[in-house]
């Protein structure tokens, strides 16, 4: 108790910026005594907690123009600040130009060929899958990397080659993660962050920041998640493009949804609706990146139903699932057997194990040839959940071929 009332008597004091004598002057006129009876060294004692006011607190209260009660009420925890993209950034700075230079000289023509390889790597990840991709993505990383730092260049040059390397990182690193590569994908994501802050571009950082949150998530490191994509969502800013926005909500709405609890599912029901709300804003005339060319209403449905599928919604969910499947581009296979696979989990969540069956049939036809650990993850969550219901003879059929 006493050391509650000394630290709420030391705030209350430093709030007005006043010294422990003035503070002890200012109780004795509150008290109308007469000499110094109580003196900077008393106060002292009462914010150490090696005593207590007592009979002194009303006039302490009295000459700080705070009830009793603020200076009797247990101390709370201060909260700490929420993290912000720098407290992501690497250690030390990957991207420092080497002092000598002897690359030649790189102008936007060169920027220009690497942003047609960057977004033609995007298009691939849309077709095969990380295991497909690795070596290619890594390849054009490193060659960006030595690019910037080898070779001089403008500053306007030097900021967009940052920008490039920022966007290929990005999917460089989506694409180690879809291939179990996790160590390597987060440093590769933290090199784009740094690339992207250097640039000053904040809508890529939260692409970024996004990405990292969205494994972190994933991957056993749900609160570590949620910081995350907070930030990246903070970072990206109300005057970032209505997609970006979108698609940023919608990763805290999934990072909360990991994270469990009654209070982070609330927070993912509401980060949904912020992502619905972004992309109806999509009528402005803000300049969007390549990069958001995939973002539009079937994926937030999507993800809509993923959230409603792990918080145990299966009502919600399959309609929303079928809905998305059903005009779903089957060229993709990868996430359309990453989809599919909610939808049999939905199903089984509804006690419907013959459809829940059915559906996971066609998850392992799909990812059988896919080199996915992300869609291998998917498969393996799906038969642990349909293993409840072995006794079903469709249910036993599927768990028999995928043994």
């Amino acid at each position: 108790m006493g050391s509650s009332i000394g630290a709420n008597i030391r705030e209350q004091r430093e709030r007005r910026g006043w010294s422990q004598a003035r503070l002890a002057r200012e109780v004795c006129r509150a008290a109308g005594v007469v000499g110094d009876p109580v003196g900077r060294q008393e106060v002292s004692r009462w914010e150490t907690g090696k005593r207590t006011p007592r009979e002194w607190l009303p006039f302490l209260a009295a000459a700080l123009a705070v009830p009793v009660d603020a200076l009797t009420a247990p101390q709370v925890p201060a909260e700490p600040p929420l993290p912000t993209l720098a407290d992501f950034l690497p250690a030390e700075d990957p991207l420092a130009p080497l002092t000598a230079r002897t690359g030649g000289r790189v102008g936007m023509v060169q920027v220009a060929d690497l942003q047609q390889r960057v977004h033609g790597l995007r298009l691939a990840d849309d077709v095969l899958a990380g295991g497909d991709l690795m070596r290619p993505a890594l390849r054009e990383l490193r060659k960006a990397v030595r690019m910037f730092r080898k070779h001089s260049y403008t500053e306007t040059t030097g900021r967009q080659l940052l920008v490039q390397i920022g966007e290929l990182a990005q999917i460089a690193g989506w694409i180690a993660s879809d291939a179990g590569q996790h160590a390597e994908a987060e440093r590769i994501y933290r090199l784009g962050l740094s690339a992207a802050t250097q640039a000053e571009d904040r809508t890529l950082a939260g692409n970024l920041a996004g990405s990292l949150a969205y494994q972190l998530s994933n991957t056993g490191r749900e609160l570590e998640g949620l910081d995350l994509a907070r930030a990246a969502l903070d970072g990206a800013g109300p005057d970032s493009p209505a997609k970006a926005r979108a698609l940023y909500s919608d990763r805290v709405a999934w990072a909360a949804t990991k994270a469990g609890g009654t209070e982070n599912a609330q927070h993912a029901m509401r980060a949904l609706g912020e992502a619905s709300e972004a992309l109806a804003d999509d009528s402005e005339e803000t300049e969007e990146p390549a990069y958001l060319y995939w973002v539009d209403a079937g994926e937030l449905q999507v993800m809509e139903s993923r959230v409603y599928t792990e918080l145990r919604r299966p009502l919600r969910a399959v309609p929303l699932l079928r809905e998305v499947l059903g005009k779903y581009d089957a060229t993709h296979t990868r996430e359309l057997a990453l989809y599919l696979s909610w939808l049999a989990v939905a199903y089984a969540d509804a006690n419907e194990p013959e459809e829940a069956a059915a559906v996971a049939e066609r998850v392992l036809s799909l990812s059988a040839d896919v080199a996915s650990e992300r869609t291998a993850e998917r498969v393996r969550v799906v038969l642990a959940r349909l293993a409840e219901y072995a006794d079903v003879p469709e249910v036993r059929a599927v768990l028999d071929a995928a043994a």
